[in-house]
């Protein structure tokens, strides 16, 4: 009789563990799913990091998703547009390019923008 309990702790221990890991494993994935970089043009002064999309996390999609920023001479971004990528990343790309904040310039300029989802199992 007294295998059981141990044995019952242990199971319940692994799943713990395997449960925490899981949440490890999606708390990761929507930190890495983070900005890469963005163009020379304009310095960044805020971003706000795309939500990962919940049918691409279940089916293991990532990849880099690269964004063209039209930003006003105050640094807001007034359009964006996927350039390439997988589509079904690219509207959390472009909705989250959308909220970005730039330094200040002179006139509108194009801002070339990447951003790398990464699946992490």
């Amino acid at each position: 009789m007294g295998a059981v309990p141990l044995a019952g702790a242990a199971v319940m221990r692994r799943r713990a563990l395997r449960k925490f890991l899981q949440a490890v494993a999606f708390a990761l994935s929507l930190v890495l799913a983070i900005p890469l970089r963005a163009g020379d043009e304009r310095a960044v002064k805020s971003r706000v990091p795309p939500v990962y999309p919940e049918i691409a996390r279940r089916m293991h999609v990532g990849g880099e998703v690269k964004l063209e920023a039209t930003v006003d001479a105050q640094g807001k971004v007034k359009d964006v547009k996927t350039v390439s990528g997988n589509r079904m990343l690219a509207e959390a790309a472009e909705d989250a390019v959308r909220q970005w904040k730039f330094a200040p310039g002179e006139g509108e300029a194009t801002v070339n923008v990447s951003i790398d989802f990464k699946w992490v199992p």
